[in-house]
C-alpha cells in the first residue's frame, strides 16, 4: 500500500513517500524560517503562499527519488488540522484534487496523531500499549496509547504549551526567531544553579501542566539585575531545567500511573537534548523504555502524515473528497479517544 503524505499545518512544506510493507521510501522538507525570521514569528498569508509553491515540486522530487510515478498510489493523505487555515488548505486541495484525478482515496490525518505515531518511523519500534508524551510549540499533553486511534488523554497543560514557553522566554532574553532552539543553545553556557526558578505543579497529583508562570519568573529575574550574557545563559539554563524536571517528574507519573513502562515522546520539544538526556537516564533506572522519534521527525514533516494516512487506509479509512479542514482539532475529540475526565480512572484501558 503505497501513500504520498502531504503536511502543510504551518511552516514546514513536507511530503513523504510511504509504503506499507517497505516503510518510508522517500521525503522532502522545505522550512520557512528563513522567510518569517524578520517578523519575529510566522505569517500566515506568507506561509500559506509558500506552501503554494513549494507542495507540487517537492511531490514530484519525493516520487522521482523513490523510482515511483502517480499512477502508483493507493492514497493520498493530508493533514486536515489543527493549524493555519490558508495553510491547512494548500495540502487539502492538493491531495484531495490528486486523489480524485487518480481514482484513490484522499485520508485526513489529524496532526498530532501523526507526531503521536512518528516513533514507529523509526527502529526499534515501540509496542502498543504504551504513554505518549506530545511537547511541541501547541501542545503538551499525555496520552496511553493502546494502538491506532485508541488514544486516552491523561494530562493536559493549563496555559501555555512548554514549546509556547520556550518561545516568549527566548523572546525576553533578546534571542532571534525561532527562540526555542536558541534558547537550547544559549543554555549550554549557563551555570547550573546560578539562579532559581519554580517547577509548576511538579508536585500537583495529577499529570497536568502549567508553564506561563515561569515566563512571569524570568521576566522577575531579568529586572532585578543587568542583563550581561552569563545571566541570560544562567537564566536560559535554570528555565530549560524547570521545564525538564517537570517534565520528567510528570512522565514517570504517567508510567506509573497506568502501569506501562514504554514512553514515547514526540512533537518539536522532543528533540531538546536535555529532555533526551534526563528520560533516558530516569526511565533506565527504573527498568523502563523510552522511543524518540529521529530529531529530522520531531518538527512538521510529510512522513508521519504518510505514515498515518497509511495505517488509516489499511483499517479502511473512508475517502470523500470533501476539501475539509480543522484548523481548531483537539485530538481528545476523535472518535475513539477517551478524554480526561474518563482517562483519570486508574482502572480504566489497562
Amino acid at each position: 500500500m503505497l501513500v504520498l503524505g502531504i503536511e502543510t499545518s504551518c511552516d514546514e512544506t513536507g511530503v513523504a513517500l510511504y509504503d506499507s510493507v517497505r516503510g518510508l521510501l522517500a521525503h522532502e522538507l522545505h522550512s520557512q524560517i528563513a522567510m518569517h525570521q524578520a517578523y519575529g514569528g510566522v505569517v500566515p498569508e506568507l506561509a500559506s503562499r509558500d506552501h503554494v509553491r513549494r507542495v507540487v515540486p517537492l511531490a514530484e522530487t519525493v516520487l522521482s527519488g523513490a523510482g515511483h510515478v502517480l499512477a502508483d498510489l493507493d492514497g493520498v493523505a493530508y493533514t486536515q488540522g489543527p493549524g493555519l487555515a490558508g495553510a491547512l488548505l494548500v495540502g487539502a486541495s492538493v491531495a484531495n484534487a490528486l486523489a480524485f484525478a487518480l481514482d484513490v482515496p484522499a485520508i485526513g490525518v489529524h496532526h498530532l496523531e501523526g507526531h503521536l505515531l512518528s516513533p514507529l518511523l523509526g527502529e526499534p519500534k515501540p509496542d502498543f500499549p504504551f504513554i505518549a508524551l506530545l511537547v511541541s510549540g501547541g501542545h503538551t499533553q499525555f496520552f496511553a496509547v493502546h494502538g491506532i486511534g485508541e488514544y486516552a488523554l491523561l494530562g493536559d497543560t493549563q496555559d501555555d504549551a512548554a514549546g509556547e514557553a520556550f518561545d516568549k522566554t527566548a523572546k525576553l532574553l533578546g534571542l532571534s526567531y525561532p527562540g526555542g532552539p536558541a534558547l537550547a543553545t544559549l543554555a549550554e553556557r549557563g551555570r547550573p544553579g546560578a539562579v532559581t526558578l519554580p517547577r509548576p505543579m511538579k508536585d500537583s497529583g495529577d499529570l497536568n501542566m502549567s508553564f506561563s508562570g515561569l515566563k512571569t519568573a524570568v521576566l522577575t529575574l531579568s529586572r532585578r539585575e543587568p542583563m550581561t550574557d552569563q545571566r541570560n545563559a544562567d537564566i536560559a539554563r535554570e528555565f530549560e531545567d524547570a521545564i525538564v524536571d517537570v517534565l520528567v517528574a510528570k512522565a514517570l507519573a504517567a508510567l506509573d500511573a497506568k502501569g506501562m513502562t514504554r514512553l514515547v515522546v514526540a512533537g518539536g520539544v522532543g528533540a531538546n537534548r536535555t529532555l533526551r538526556s534526563q528520560l533516558l537516564a530516569t526511565t533506565s533506572a527504573l527498568g523502563a523504555q523510552v522511543f524518540f522519534p529521529e530529531t529530522q521527525f520531531c518538527t512538521d514533516n510529510g512522513a508521519m502524515i504518510a505514515l498515518v494516512g497509511a495505517l488509516r487506509l489499511r483499517a479502511g479509512a473512508p475517502s470523500d473528497y470533501a476539501f475539509t479542514i480543522r484548523p481548531r482539532w483537539e485530538l481528545a475529540s476523535m472518535s475513539g479517544v477517551t478524554r480526561l475526565a474518563d482517562a483519570r480512572d486508574p482502572r480504566s484501558h489497562q
